[in-house]
């Protein structure tokens, strides 16, 4: 018998009802890596208006540290306090009254808030808007679809929010990695101008991303920058938070800097902003969640090759705390992604 898409629906709804755990990842103890646990919960299931997505690969990002060492304190009424931002999977019940043109059995990607209710991605089911959810690219792997969402969606707002034209520059720092190798591709892409900051062994990587120029990362590189680029690069993104008061000296008089991390010592203050007009802009990546028009867009450009998705190491979500220790230790080139 051929199953349709609405038999298929009903099947899974019926399953739902009947009380199935799952597994996730996350601490019940704020700590370290060794914090993270695997715990049995129930699943949850697609209410009016969302998907459920049977997850097959869960991102590692640097911002899940703050979730699972307590920076961002209780996520949830009571632990497990579940991490991870992005996901990718195959969509396995839609929710009563649900108007989308996805299908269960879709492959998808999502990106999703952690500190919202049942938003952490290191979990078997996630359940979700549907317009946070959007097909997954052509061609990839699920640990592949996996690093797109919030990676991508965090690039794109960096650059609509430093806001150049066709010819003007930009330097990037932290451009050998995920976040910063998607903003050297857009930018490119835009006809922007790119100077990347990265280590001098990772040179040939971003000049394959685009990069027009690279300097090397670590002290003293807004010099290394402005020796490039006399009288200073129009914007900065800052991927690797090096901090707006050390990349300042690198930006022309009425140029932006945009972070993507919290700064605390490393910002420049105040009044060096007023008098050289400089525009300091944070990039709040939950303003873009939610968008399904967007993830299309970044799906779209991974097909068109305009992307690059780049999968560092995939372990099995028990191993969640190796994985952790391992985006930790630094100088991982990709995403580390947790396979359910």
């Amino acid at each position: 018998m051929r199953l349709t898409g609405i038999t298929l629906s009903k099947i899974c709804n019926d399953r739902s009802k009947m009380g199935v755990n799952m597994k996730v990842v996350g601490v019940s103890r704020f700590g370290g890596p060794e914090a993270l646990r695997v715990f049995d919960v129930p699943a949850p299931h697609a209410g009016p208006g969302q998907v459920r997505i049977r997850v097959r690969a869960a991102s590692v990002n640097p911002g899940d540290r703050y979730l699972r060492n307590g920076a961002l304190g209780p996520t949830s009424p009571a632990p497990p306090y579940v991490p991870g931002m992005e996901a990718a999977g195959v969509i396995d019940e839609i929710g009563p009254g649900t108007v989308t043109d996805l299908r269960v059995g879709d492959r998808v990607m999502a990106a999703s808030n952690p500190t919202l209710p049942g938003g952490g991605a290191y979990a078997q089911y996630l359940a979700l808007p549907v317009h946070a959810v959007a097909p997954a690219p052509a061609g990839t792997t699920h640990a592949e679809a996996a690093t797109l969402p919030m990676n991508g969606l965090t690039a794109q707002l960096a650059l609509d929010l430093a806001g150049l034209s066709a010819g003007q520059t930009l330097a990037v720092t932290g451009a050998a990695g995920v976040v910063g190798g998607f903003a050297t591709q857009m930018a490119r892409a835009a006809g922007w101008v790119v100077v990347a900051v990265a280590a001098p062994a990772d040179e040939q990587l971003v000049r394959s991303l685009g990069a027009d120029t690279v300097v090397p990362r670590g002290a003293g590189a807004a010099q290394r920058i402005l020796s490039t680029v006399p009288g200073g690069v129009d914007g900065v993104v800052d991927a690797a938070a090096v901090g707006s008061a050390a990349m300042a000296p690198a930006v022309r008089d009425g140029g932006v800097i945009v972070t993507l991390l919290g700064e605390g010592s490393q910002a420049i203050g105040p009044d060096e902003l007023r008098r050289r007009s400089l525009r300091k802009l944070p990039a709040y990546v939950p303003e873009y969640m939610g968008d399904r028009s967007r993830l299309d867009a970044l799906r779209s450009q991974v097909e068109a090759g305009g992307l690059t998705l780049r999968v560092a190491a995939a372990f099995p979500a028990d191993r969640a705390a190796e994985a952790h220790r391992l985006m930790e230790a630094g100088g991982v080139r990709g995403r580390i992604v947790l396979e359910f």
